[in-house]
């Protein structure tokens, strides 16, 4: 017999004689626990958004749409083994029966919006899963680079930077002669945008047949079953970051395309709105994602998800089993860290990479993974960055290298790591970019060791000169015309993020201080002049960083009232908590979940998320981790039957 149980955090934790009951009872309680989120992710999948909230979602829709987000996952779930197709079905089947028992009316979301959860068909844990990685790999950066270019030729390379919604993360592992317990320790956290709901639910999956036995615990996609990226299954355990892999293709095409594999016309509903029509278009190179412009990804060409590694993992025993998993993933690519009871510490990259010609055709699949061992003595870490020959085989724009040599630091001649340890580097907030930045100023902010803590009134004037030392660059002549682009690079709105030119200068800051500083004036501009100018702007009144910099979940519907606490640290600290110079203090992106796996015992490691286990803005859990979270702690994770409580 299937059996929820929860701890003192409501998460759930899931027991049933078999894997299919397992998965059904997932889907169950998981349409219980997050109805709204599972409508919207639907909405998101299908590209019926502005069904619910109007023109805002039409941009989205169009985009979804014209990225076959349906018809891939519809293929996907084709081409996946037959006992693959039947645990994602029997998930589907528990998300319609939760549905089926959950009142619209008692879900704020869906009674404010009238919308009533539709059907959920087996493939569409698929398609929940793409639509959340369509802008996961480099689309908008890419058409970032072709307006940078356009404008500044080849000074762009001074604003290259990581993307503003890229999702970065940090992963660690020592081995066992490093650890207090002798065996292996895997730290971390993604990086993503903080949603209310989160994106990351906390489960623990337990199978309880003779034949198929298994005791996971981890972070799983909300609509999708199984865990994925992260998480520790006793024996095993294994975590991600984002291997920033060029595995998206970009093509100018002719409006309309000279060449067309097949169109079609498609209507978005629009609440309040007329309708909008327009055309989804395959070219011989890829989808036609907006005018004027198609792409080329790994899961429409191969028509897979990589939905077959998801079993595998949860029967996972060791490295080799998990390594052997993901041989079968397929997007979004990703460095994975993995670690055993018998000591064993490997990274690889998992996913498909292709190979191109010298003309950029796809010629197959980069084959080799990048395996690497890390003795017991050793450590790994992984943080988005150019790690080396690994990385330039698979892309061209990393994560600045700061946070990874941060870790490295703190981890560099360290023994007897435990998870207080751990958790000290998730909370480490120096910011390495602060002595670059302040010596456009010399003497302005002597004394202070470049360390964001929401309680520091330096933080907040060094943010303060930071945006006002941002703004004056958009400002400047030099810059001033990205701000403003011109004809022939406007986009989707979707695409926003990417483009937005004040973001990339906050981001490329250091940069230009460096090369300033170098005896160079990087674009012409006197970042000196303008430096001691803003110093001069920013006058901060003796508030603190986190008087400004609160956290500020986001809901699609403004729905549930969160408070909006205080947090440490800043986008290139290790405790990811970003801020936007010149554009908000605000925290709205950053670590959207952080855990601790202890080989030795998993009730000696622990995680978080930020907001909560449950999505209704009325149940107790739906934010109760959020002062953990804030505060840089970590809930336990409970094993023991006897110390949850059971749910009928």
């Amino acid at each position: 017999m299937a059996r929820l149980y929860r701890d003192a955090y409501g998460v759930p934790h899931l027991r049933a004689a078999s894997v299919l009951e397992l998965a059904r009872l997932q889907g169950e309680v998981t349409a219980r626990d997050r109805t709204w989120q599972l409508e919207w992710l639907r909405r998101r999948a299908t590209g019926t958004t502005a069904e619910l909230v109007g023109a805002d979602g039409v941009s989205w829709d169009r985009f979804s749409r014209r990225m076959r987000t349906v018809e891939t996952a519809q293929r996907a779930f084709a081409t996946c083994s037959e006992e693959t197709r039947g645990f994602v079905a029997a998930y589907a089947e528990g998300v319609r029966a939760g549905l089926a028992q959950v009142d619209p009316a008692s879900v704020p979301e869906l009674d404010r919006t009238g919308a009533v959860p539709e059907e959920w068909p087996e493939w569409m844990p698929l398609a929940t899963f793409l639509a959340q990685h369509l802008l996961f790999a480099n689309l908008g950066g890419i058409l970032w680079k072709r307006l940078a270019t356009a404008v500044l030729g080849e000074d762009e390379r001074f604003l290259s930077a990581q993307d503003p919604t890229a999702s970065g993360s940090n992963a660690w592992a020592a081995g066992g002669a490093r650890t207090a317990s002798g065996l292996p320790l895997i730290g971390g956290d993604p990086h993503r945008i903080i949603e209310q709901p989160g994106v990351y639910q906390q489960v623990r999956l337990c199978c309880e047949d003779p034949a198929d036995s298994f005791d996971v615990v981890g972070f799983t996609f909300v609509g999708v079953p199984g865990v994925q990226h992260f998480a520790h299954a006793g024996e095993v355990a294994w975590a991600i970051t984002n291997a920033c892999a060029d595995y998206q293709d970009v093509r100018e095409e002719a409006e309309p395309p000279a060449e067309v594999v097949s169109t079609r016309s498609e209507t978005i509903q629009v609440r309040g709105a007329e309708p909008v029509t327009f055309d989804v278009t395959t070219t011989p190179w890829g989808m036609v994602f907006e005018d004027g412009f198609s792409v080329r990804t790994p899961s429409w060409v191969l028509g897979d998800l990589g939905f077959d590694a998801i079993l595998p993992l949860l029967r996972a025993r060791s490295v080799d089993d998990v390594d052997r998993a993901l041989d079968a993933w397929a997007e979004p690519v990703n460095n994975a860290v993995i670690a055993d009871r018998t000591g064993a510490v490997r990274y690889r990259i998992a996913g498909r990479v292709p190979v191109r010609d010298a003309a950029g055709g796809w010629t197959g699949w980069l084959e080799e993974p990048n395996r690497a061992e890390v003795p017991a003595a050793g450590h790994v870490v992984t943080a988005n960055e150019r790690r080396g020959p690994e990385s330039a085989a698979i892309g061209s724009v990393f994560a600045a290298p700061y946070r990874a040599a941060r870790i490295h630091a703190l981890l560099d001649g360290r023994a007897g790591l435990d998870r207080d340890a751990y958790v000290a580097i998730h909370n480490d907030t120096l910011l390495q970019t602060v002595p670059m930045v302040t010596a456009l100023v010399p003497g302005a902010f002597d004394g202070w060791d470049g360390r964001m803590d929401a309680g520091s009134r330096d933080a907040a004037r060094y943010a303060a000169f930071r945006s006002a030392l941002v703004r004056r660059l958009a400002a400047d002549p030099a810059l001033a015309k990205l701000v403003a682009p011109p004809a022939g690079h406007e986009h989707e709105e979707v695409f926003a993020p990417w483009l937005n030119a004040t973001y990339r200068i906050g981001s490329a800051l250091p940069r230009l201080a460096n090369e300033t500083l170098a005896g160079n004036a990087p674009l012409g501009i006197d970042l000196v002049a303008h430096a001691r100018a803003a110093l001069a702007e920013a006058d901060t009144g003796g508030a603190l960083w986190g008087d400004t910099h609160v956290v500020e979940p986001v809901h699609v519907l403004d729905e549930g009232e969160i408070p909006a606490l205080p947090v440490s640290g800043d986008a290139d600290c290790v405790r990811c908590c970003v801020s936007y110079p010149a554009l908000a203090d605000e925290c709205s992106r950053g670590s959207v979940a952080r855990y601790v796996w202890d080989l030795a015992d998993r009730t000696a490691g622990g995680w978080v998320v930020p907001t909560g286990a449950v999505g209704v803005p009325l149940d107790p859990h739906h934010h109760d981790q959020l002062p953990l979270w804030a505060e840089g702690r970590l809930a336990p994770i409970v094993t023991d039957w006897e110390l949850l409580t059971p749910v009928e």
